[in-house]
């Protein structure tokens, strides 16, 4: 009996997560640059782009939110960014940091995406943001496409918590006390 087929089928058949990213919770987040647009910064209200590493986002605790160029990436975890809002993290010791993959966009929107994130980013000027307009993130975290991933680091990049697709709200909670413990 080929028993080929059958583990064929039964691959496809587990939850796609055990194919997913390459982060692991106690590790150093590994490293990744993009040049290709990069952060978005703000200087005299002009929108400027700058190469940007994952080596920058030691020395606070952070909550990296990486999405999928979709607004339906953007709304699957709103609720814990609406969350980190009204928990008013200290400055100095806490950032958000939204990397956009714009190479996994509909096709066709790649510009809206770009204008969106740089309006975004002329709301909240405080907050951190990267157009990943190639994809080095996504592709060198193996994170899945068309999706969210949560990830909590610490002070010293190291992973506390992981998540691709929709937190639940236990996990919304964890994320958060991962936050306050480390701060």
């Amino acid at each position: 009996m080929n028993k080929k087929p059958i583990f064929t089928l039964l691959a496809m058949l587990l939850p796609g997560s055990v194919f997913a990213h390459n982060l692991t919770v106690g590790e150093a987040l590994p490293n990744v640059t993009v040049a290709d647009k990069g952060e978005i910064t703000l200087q005299d209200d002009k929108i400027v782009y700058q190469d940007w590493s994952s080596h920058q986002l030691t020395g606070k605790v952070r909550v990296i939110q990486a999405i999928a160029g979709r607004s339906s990436a953007k709304a699957m975890n709103a609720d814990l960014m609406s969350a980190i809002t009204a928990a008013d993290f200290p400055d100095e010791q806490y950032q958000t940091t939204t990397i956009i993959n714009q190479d996994d966009a509909i096709w066709g929107t790649g510009s809206f995406v770009k204008s969106s994130a740089e309006d975004s980013k002329r709301e909240f000027s405080w907050s951190s943001m990267v157009l990943d307009a190639n994809g080095s993130v996504h592709e060198s975290w193996q994170l899945a496409a068309e999706n969210s991933a949560i990830i909590v680091l610490d002070k010293d990049s190291q992973v506390l918590f992981v998540k691709e697709g929709k937190l639940t709200e236990q996990e919304i909670n964890q994320a958060l006390e991962l936050v306050k413990s480390n701060l």
